[in-house]
């Protein structure tokens, strides 16, 4: 087995995680098997109980793990399918440790970060790298581990420590470490500095690891006299020096590190000069070059409680660009803070009230994305409500479907104390009530319906069997405790309502859909997490498609893009909006970060 280790310095979110990615599918277009590692020198045994404003969003895997939004990079660059396992944070390897000293194993020694602490961090990577994930036999050829935090921070050092002790285990040409570091420009002077790199690298050093490559971080490319005085103080030869500067969108990286024969550095440091080809990104650079000539513009009003930091719903807007590439259309995310929809906030804020409705009622799409806790409820009801009486295609995910059907049943039904016991317990018409597989509800973590589920199409003639292919079931990942109560859903059905998916005790609804909207669709898991950039999430390009007008050819296709609709978007403008309520909204371009254009929050690298 062959080692990448990539490591950061100087600042956090250099974008560790895409380069770590960007490696993988570098490696993988050379013909190489890749699995991926992500370490998080945090305490929490992993990202279920942190918040989104804290860590970003939590991403799930297949077999329920929740772990750090990094692995969602992996599994979209890489198209895998990764493990709980493969996400290491200091909480497993103290819990694994401390197990072990219980039961007796270490006879009676003292328990120490060394040798106990590292021994475990270096067990747990050589175990892990052996399982495939990439649904072949055997175990990959190379697996890239990326170590979170910046070097020097205290709660990495054991790792640090390891993965020294690792590297020197394995031996030369089985271990490369890549290093990533920031070479900032003042605007004084306009000149690119090295000395924060320096320092990096020296850190590094003096812990115990050598970087044979560094990665550079920068808003241009760097200069050849800053290379020079980078290999010179660093000891990195300059043809193992590259720059990460700002590109449209993340699809870049690898095209950047591919241009600069990064893979080259990395084959030689691993002797897999002999076994890889020459990279064949053909179907990647075609994708890339496509997003960043996209001038059609679709609008999706992104309604939720976490707007303020886009990392929170990273997945979701993956998703969008996913399938606004697939359909040909330039993506501009509109982000809405459901509170900002509320009565409450007319009285206080006119203006920012005002302002919400605006970029709503602006918008192409409306998607109501998952969240916990009641804040901004009553918001995202009100989205929901505007999306069904004036046609606006509608996407409700998880908590979002939840909504649509509360809302449903208040308006349509007039059962209006109809509600959630997750925000009314005492409701005397319980929508959404409390149905887990497991736990309770005083513990948090773990203690969810999560991970891969099946769900039965019950209708077969719906938009979203035709969109998953007409299959007969899909599996998606779900993370939720309340459900729709399947005690009311006769009533809702009766009212118009649909619940076409359904799982295999018929009790639980997966799929929610309104028969006699355009599209308006509700989802209990979450279709995100699956989306890859050549293969859109089914639920999402049906979203899209509904927006910009091709739905009903997208339908025809079993959930593909004609070619005939795509040459259609791209090489005429798409026509204007209309919706019920008579309303034309023009799409007009925000600033773009990622390839996602929006009105404030952009992706970040």
């Amino acid at each position: 087995m062959k080692y990448v280790l990539v490591t950061g310095g100087v600042v956090s979110g250099l974008g560790k995680g895409v380069t770590a990615s960007s490696i993988g599918v570098l490696l993988k277009a050379c013909g190489l098997r890749v699995t991926s590692i992500k370490i998080d020198p945090y305490l929490n045994t992993d990202a279920g109980t942190m918040s989104p404003f804290e860590h970003g969003e939590v991403f799930v895997l297949d077999d329920g793990g929740e772990v750090d939004l990094d692995l969602g990079n992996y599994e979209r660059f890489l198209d895998t399918t990764l493990t709980r396992d493969n996400n290491i944070t200091t909480g497993k390897i103290f819990r694994s440790v401390i197990d072990k000293e219980r039961k007796g194993d270490y006879l009676g020694k003292t328990v120490q970060v060394v040798p106990h602490i590292t021994d475990a961090i270096q067990e747990w990577i050589e175990r892990v790298a052996m399982v495939p994930v990439d649904g072949k036999e055997g175990p990959a050829d190379v697996c890239v581990i990326e170590l979170g935090g910046t070097i020097g921070d205290i709660e990495s050092m054991p790792f640090i420590e390891g993965l020294g002790q690792f590297s020197y285990r394995v031996g030369p040409g089985n271990f490369c470490l890549v290093h990533v570091s920031l070479v900032p420009v003042l605007n004084v002077v306009g000149e690119q500095k090295t000395k924060p790199t320096q320092h990096s690298v020296r850190g590094l050093r003096g812990l115990g690891l050598t970087p044979n490559i560094l990665a550079c971080r920068s808003t241009k490319v760097l200069d050849e006299n800053v290379k020079a005085k980078l290999a010179q103080f660093c000891h990195v030869p300059a043809e193992n020096i590259v720059t990460l500067y700002d590109v449209p969108n993340i699809w870049h990286v690898p095209l950047l590190l591919r241009d600069q024969k990064a893979h080259e550095a990395i084959l030689k440091e691993l002797n897999l000069h002999g076994v890889a080809r020459e990279p064949d990104l053909k179907e990647w650079t075609a994708r890339t070059i496509l997003c960043d000539k996209l001038h059609d513009t679709v609008r999706i009003a992104m309604v939720g409680k976490y707007t303020g930091l886009s990392d929170a719903y990273l997945s979701v807007l993956k998703a969008l660009l996913h399938a606004s590439v697939a359909c040909h259309q330039k993506l501009v995310v509109d982000w809405v803070a459901a509170g900002d929809l509320e009565d409450a906030t007319a009285a206080e804020a006119p203006e920012v009230h005002k302002a919400a409705w605006d970029l709503l009622k602006g918008a192409d799409g409306v998607l109501v994305p998952g969240g916990f806790g009641d804040r901004g409820v009553r918001g995202k009801i009100l989205a929901a409500k505007y999306a069904r009486e004036n046609k606006v295609p509608f996407l409700g995910i998880c908590l979002g479907m939840q909504i649509a059907v509360i809302e449903f049943a208040q308006s349509v039904l007039n059962l209006h104390d109809a509600n959630s016991t997750e925000f009314d317990p005492e409701t005397k018409n319980p929508c959404v009530i409390f149905m887990p597989e497991q736990g309770s509800k005083t513990h948090m973590g773990g203690t969810m319906r999560l991970g891969s589920r099946r769900t039965y199409f019950k209708v077969a003639d719906c938009k979203s069997a035709k969109l998953y292919g007409n299959v007969n079931y899909v599996d998606e990942r779900h993370r939720h405790r309340y459900e729709v109560n399947p005690d009311m859903v006769s009533q809702l059905e009766n009212a118009g309502l649909s619940f076409v998916g359904r799982d295999e005790t018929d009790r639980r609804m997966e799929i929610v859909e309104l028969t006699t909207h355009p599209y308006f669709v509700g989802v209990q898991f979450h279709p995100e997490f699956k989306s890859r950039p050549g293969k859109p999430s089914a639920t999402f390009l049906g979203l899209i498609a509904a927006a910009c007008g091709n739905l009903t050819s997208v339908l025809q296709g079993n959930g593909h893009v004609s070619k005939s609709v795509s040459n259609g978007i791209s090489n005429g403008h798409s026509p204007a909006k209309v919706h019920q309520n008579g309303h034309v909204y023009k799409s007009s371009n925000g600033s773009s970060v990622n390839g996602v254009y929006s009105n404030g929050n952009g992706v970040h690298w």
